[in-house]
């Protein structure tokens, strides 16, 4: 009998340590003084209830087997994420690495250890005249069949300082994960599935995700690929609907991306992905009359709103093995 479970992508938006956390470095507070000026205990918690709200609604009131997200600023605040999703029975682990990032945010990776053991972790660095977000890369074990998947995850620079300046920090992240792709096929063998996920700050059109990443919607391309390293773009069909995660200037963008290599796609895969799983988890909840998402914000430039969330919606596919 088949099993599934559900992987989930949220870039949570800002979820930053207290304002006086004695956790932080001082290269972090240096950097990010300025956007946590008014983040209490009371704005931290309330941001940790509203994430685990909807946390709680996914997977039909389960919460996701893998939950991969961005913008954390520390394992601290995640652990209190995952402390507040005890009402599911989770048995929730946490991988995460301190990254050398500008704005002092990270990557982090959670998982059901009932179902799934860690292996190996990698934390990728990429680098363009200084370090940007580094690649967060772990191989889990389902410890049912005792298969390897591999989950990577990515949040790419950026369009802060606009989107054409800052593309070149994109398409560097995209050519060093098509590298990190097609070394683990090398190493761990041409069968091997590979999840990448994350906020790319790209849609799939953009060269970075394209020409670099070697992303695609031609799924012959991928099966037939000689070098192996190609990767489906299970969002480009959303995309082309004028779906997106993210909305800026009145129209959606799909930043948040699931690419899964060829490992799931040949005939007999050791997993595969469940036929029309894929999709962007804009509940009723969490989005603005204009259907957007519903940013939680921050005290220090105004914008915050207890009754909010993050500015982007979570994104979520079920695998089948």
């Amino acid at each position: 009998m088949s099993e599934e479970y559900q992987i989930v992508w949220w870039n949570l938006e800002n979820l930053f340590d207290l304002e006086n956390s004695l956790n932080r470095e001082k290269r972090i507070k240096s950097i990010i003084k300025g956007e946590i000026k008014g983040w209490t205990d009371k704005v931290l918690n309330k941001k940790i209830s509203q994430l685990s709200k909807v946390i709680g609604m996914l997977n039909e009131n389960k919460g996701p087997d893998i939950l991969g997200v961005c913008e954390i600023e520390n394992r601290t605040v995640l652990q209190k994420l995952i402390d507040s999703l005890s009402f599911l029975g989770r048995s929730y682990k946490i991988t995460h690495e301190d990254m050398d990032d500008g704005r002092g945010i990270d990557i982090g990776i959670i998982y059901d250890s009932k179902k799934f053991k860690m292996t190996k972790k990698f934390s990728h660095w990429i680098i363009r005249r200084n370090s940007t977000r580094d690649i967060l890369q772990v191989n889990l074990t389902l410890k049912k069949s005792n298969k390897e998947i591999v989950v990577i995850c990515n949040h790419w620079p950026s369009r802060r300082e606009g989107e054409s300046y800052t593309e070149p920090f994109r398409i560097v992240a995209g050519d060093s994960l098509n590298y990190f792709v097609q070394r683990i096929q090398q190493i761990r063998g041409k069968k091997i599935p590979i999840i990448v996920m994350g906020d790319f700050n790209d849609t799939p059109k953009n060269k970075s995700i394209g020409q670099y990443a070697l992303g695609t919607s031609n799924l012959k391309k991928v099966i037939n690929d000689g070098n192996n390293s190609r990767l489906y773009n299970l969002m480009t069909n959303l995309a082309s609907r004028r779906q997106g995660t993210y909305y800026y200037r009145k129209k959606f963008l799909m930043l948040d991306q699931f690419l899964v290599s060829r490992g799931f796609l040949i005939q007999n895969p050791i997993l595969s992905i469940k036929p029309h799983s894929t999709s962007i988890e804009n509940l009723q909840e969490i989005k603005n009359k204009n259907a957007s998402p519903k940013r939680f914000g921050r005290p220090s430039n105004k914008t915050l709103n207890l009754n909010g969330y993050s500015d982007h919606f979570p994104i979520s596919l079920v695998i089948i093995d």
